[in-house]
């Protein structure tokens, strides 16, 4: 189901997004932008590391067990299939397919609780079929 894709993103939920920024940025060292979010979500940052991994900070309730998030880039898009695909196979889904910055993404959980998404761009399609 979910073979050939690599990792593209790790979010993070976090209490702060003005602390966060300021601990990655200052403290680590990584080169961190914020971006320009809705009324509803506000300001993330985004942070790229090493192998065409971004960091992603989200600022919402934050504690120890919920975060962070590996997220499986869906590069050729098909996040409609995955996910039904996912569900049939026993999957959690755990949020269904929803607006994410720049595209679509959805949340699944693993037998022990442990939660994974999928993302893909918004301008690939969503079903392959």
């Amino acid at each position: 189901m979910l073979s050939n894709i690599r990792i593209g993103n790790i979010c993070y939920y976090v209490n702060d997004i003005d602390r966060t920024e300021a601990f990655y940025r200052d403290v680590i060292g990584l080169d961190v932008q914020r971006m320009a979010g809705d009324e509803e979500s506000g300001d993330w940052l985004l942070a790229s590391i090493e192998n065409n991994i971004e960091l992603i900070f989200f600022q919402m309730e934050s504690r120890p067990g919920n975060t962070p998030i590996v997220v499986f880039d869906l590069s050729e898009g098909g996040i409609d299939d995955v996910v039904s695909g996912l569900a049939k196979k026993g999957a959690t889904i755990v949020t269904p397919v929803s607006h994410a910055p720049g595209g679509w993404s959805a949340e699944f959980a693993d037998p022990d609780g442990h939660v994974l998404s999928v993302y893909q761009p918004e301008e690939r399609p969503r079903n392959r079929v």
